[in-house]
């Protein structure tokens, strides 16, 4: 676990070349199909060094889930310990772990009609009307979301209004003892600063290599608008008003490269209060050694996941 640019990919990788592993991708924006330089997937190159599953299940146009995340993860992570592998779960989307540790069982469906009330009430009001509504209900998952995370603010609304309680009274009464037995890492950079110049660095090399012209070539060939998940995704989000004309290209870089250190900042928050986690450094030289060393014990002499 880690937040976005701490260096997940490339240590993953290179875990898989010295061990019998296979990663799964805990990454609520790598499921979308052709949506590569906003989502820093991994090339062909590194693919083809270690395969990743659930990358590319859907189009832009669709939407994903923690819940439909823990079925498909379990399904593969089966598949991987038959073969006599051990899964590599890698990612930066907290939720998704959290779903895999059983707390996201038995919340109540989404109520078209409720959601489409309160979509229609967002849409005259705005979304931190409906974020300071969420703050009279349930206070304290208010205080962890955006006042613009409109898709967390629908659904925690939505679950306030159906059940009575508030979205993290019926999160904190599911179950949270794992689902796997695991050994978990959290990535989590000791200097905030060595973070953001990589940051910095990755959103610039993404207008280099052509964002703009991918979320172009996108909203040609698919039937999208600003409001669905995969477009509410940081760097698309800000890309998106630039086509519109409601930024310029400073504004752009300035803004994409803030909302993914924002994004850090949610993720660095959850793995703060992540509890059973080796925390490690990325910024050292030293990190990959780690890992391996308290990796290899989890391996059998002939090299099989024990």
């Amino acid at each position: 676990m880690g937040p976005t640019a701490s260096g997940k990919t490339d240590l993953a990788v290179w875990l898989c070349e010295r061990f019998p592993l296979e990663i799964i991708s805990v990454d609520s924006a790598l499921v979308y199909r052709e949506m590569n330089i906003g989502t820093a997937k991994p090339d062909a190159a590194t693919l083809a060094r270690a395969p990743h599953h659930l990358i590319d299940l859907l189009p832009p146009t669709e939407a994903y889930s923690a819940g439909r995340f823990k079925q498909d993860a379990l399904t593969a992570i089966t598949a991987i310990r038959r073969r006599g592998n051990a899964p590599l779960l890698v990612g930066g989307t907290m939720l998704y772990f959290k779903a895999l540790r059983g707390g996201l069982d038995d919340l109540p469906p989404a109520d078209p009609v409720l959601r489409a009330e309160l979509e229609a009430k967002a849409a005259s009001l705005g979304w931190p009307a409906m974020h300071a509504q969420l703050a009279r209900l349930d206070p304290e998952t208010a205080a962890r979301l955006q006042p613009n995370d409109s898709q967390r603010i629908q659904r925690a609304l939505e679950l306030c209004l159906t059940t009575g309680e508030p979205m993290s009274a019926l999160l904190s009464a599911q179950k949270t003892e794992p689902v796997l037995n695991s050994l978990q890492f959290s990535l989590f950079p000791a200097e905030r600063a060595w973070l953001h110049q990589r940051i910095n660095v990755r959103f610039s090399q993404m207008l280099e290599m052509g964002l703009v012209d991918e979320l172009q070539d996108l909203r040609t060939r698919h039937q999208l608008d600003a409001a669905m998940p995969s477009m509410r995704c940081v760097g698309y989000r800000q890309a998106w008003r630039f086509l519109e004309n409601e930024i310029d290209a400073s504004s752009l870089f300035e803004q994409g490269a803030a909302a993914t250190r924002q994004l850090a900042k949610r993720q660095l928050t959850w793995l703060r209060g992540w509890e059973g986690a080796i925390k490690l450094d990325p910024a050292t030289d030293s990190v990959r050694d780690e890992i391996a060393h308290k990796i290899q014990p989890c391996f059998d002499t002939s090299g099989s996941a024990a």
